[in-house]
């Protein structure tokens, strides 16, 4: 059974920063690239980044803000956020955007003053 864990999150003012990590099992996260999604409370999840190798793409909302990076020896995939907004408020996941597995728990975000 797939797991994966994120940790990281909490509650940050607006213009704050935080960084989710999100371990994969050993296995998967080097055939895949990965991705973070985000939902928000009453929203349906929505993709927010994804790196593939060297290579990165988000989602509008978070450009400029977020940064996703992974460390293949530690497998675990990172997401640097800053400049954090009230509308960032969500319970982040992490997955592999090409085969969706089953989800982890998420890790709550919380951005308010």
């Amino acid at each position: 059974q797939v797991q994966f864990v994120e940790s990281g999150g909490g509650l940050v003012q607006p213009g704050g920063s935080l960084r989710l990590s999100c371990a994969a099992p050993r296995t998967m996260f080097s055939l895949y690239a990965m991705g973070w999604y985000r939902q928000a409370p009453g929203k349906e999840r929505e993709w927010v980044a994804s790196i593939n190798g060297g290579s990165t793409s988000y989602a509008d909302s978070v450009k400029g803000r977020f940064t996703i990076s992974r460390d293949n020896t530690k497998n675990t995939v990172y997401l640097q956020m800053n400049s954090l907004r009230p509308d960032d408020t969500a319970v982040y996941y992490c997955n592999v955007p090409a085969a969706i597995k089953p989800w982890g728990q998420g890790t709550q975000v919380t951005v308010s003053s």
